[in-house]
């Protein structure tokens, strides 16, 4: 169930076993709190096992009859094709060659400029990193919700810093996000104003990497449509418990797209003496996923970043096809979209994990 089909249902979000315990579901604020703890839990445990999901096999706009008959086995590639740095949108279906594990792949629905529901989360780093910057972000992410966000579109905002939060459940109201925007705080890694009420690592305090892993397999796994993830970070990651590949894994087997805003306050890190890898760690969330890494130098360009990921939203192709290996192994599958006999970029992601048997 999604909750697009019932919007009033709160998932008690649970993750890794040895890394996640459920937290409190409504509290006091009317917020849901993910909160990284060392202890096993038996009962997310118990999800995890039985949770596994392959990629989300929705099919493009049709029936309800049809919806029913091709569901478990259209696979469906959300790609950006541009021309250096223009999007080309003019393409048709037969433009394009799509391979599974180099076998090619017949494509039996495509749409342009597609008007499939958008479900999208904004993924707001507050960790002490981005102080110089948050103002600027929060401005402009506003625009971009009240720019991009359609009626049947839904959108949630978590932040992340010591603790993963979610301060906005999935709403198609403007002012419920931009409020809970507005309510994103730099945490100063532990040197906040008050101690988080649950047990979080001393080992640092940016948890991107168990942000955007909850994210993808709590809150976006049943949802249906283009699922997009846009981070406001500089990449930086300290004291996650869920690895990258991890992370990167759930994106993938939730079929979420991951764009990133990436402003860099280098003077922190000079001030720090320490080193600097959060663009490596973008660009895979990005390659992986079929989204892009924005590097934005200057904290005025923000907006033009936001921008290019609204563009490319209004610019994407959907290509669905069914694959023809019909294991229901659980492997990862490689795919490759091109257009054929043009030199145009390609951008989607590389493939999706294979339906396991029930």
């Amino acid at each position: 169930m999604s909750h697009r089909e019932a919007s009033a249902l709160h998932l008690i979000p649970v993750g890794m076993a040895d890394d996640f315990r459920e937290s409190p579901l409504i509290k006091p604020s009317a917020r849901v709190q993910f909160v990284v703890w060392r202890g096993l839990a038996l009962g997310a445990l118990m999800l995890w096992i039985a949770a596994p999901r392959a990629v989300s096999q929705e099919t493009p706009p049709a029936t309800a009859e049809q919806t029913l008959k091709v569901s478990t086995s259209v696979v469906n590639v959300y790609a950006v094709v541009k021309d250096k740095k223009r999007p080309v949108t003019n393409l048709n279906r037969e433009d394009f060659e799509l391979t599974e594990d180099n076998a090619p792949q017949e494509i039996r629905y495509f749409s342009r400029e597609t008007d499939t529901p958008l479900t999208l989360g904004i993924l707001v780093d507050t960790s002490v990193s981005q102080e110089r910057v948050l103002r600027v972000e929060q401005e402009e992410a506003k625009t971009f919700i009240r720019q991009v966000l359609r009626p049947k579109d839904m959108a949630f905002v978590l932040h992340f810093d010591l603790e993963v939060e979610l301060l906005q459940d999935f709403t198609a109201d403007h002012r419920l996000l931009a409020r809970a925007i507005d309510d994103t705080v730099i945490n100063g890694g532990g040197r906040g104003p008050m101690p988080g009420p649950f047990p979080s690592s001393s080992s640092g305090g940016t948890h991107l990497h168990d942000a955007v892993y909850l994210a993808a397999r709590e809150l976006l796994k049943n949802e249906v449509g283009r699922k997009v993830l846009i981070l406001l970070t500089d990449g930086g990651d300290q004291g996650s418990r869920v690895q990258l590949s991890d992370a990167a894994e759930a994106a993938q087997k939730s079929d979420v797209i991951i764009y990133s805003v990436a402003i860099l306050d280098r003077s922190f890190y000079l001030g720090q003496g320490s080193g600097f890898s959060g663009d490596s760690i973008l660009r895979r969330y990005a390659d992986e996923t079929g989204g892009r890494v924005i590097q934005v130098d200057r904290a005025k360009d923000t907006a033009q970043a936001f921008q290019e990921i609204a563009d490319e939203l209004r610019t994407q192709y959907q290509l669905g096809y069914s694959s023809q290996n019909a294991k229901h192994d659980g492997s990862f599958r490689k795919i490759k979209v091109k257009v054929r006999g043009r030199d145009f970029k390609v951008q989607a992601r590389r493939g999706y994990y294979a339906p396991t048997e029930e």
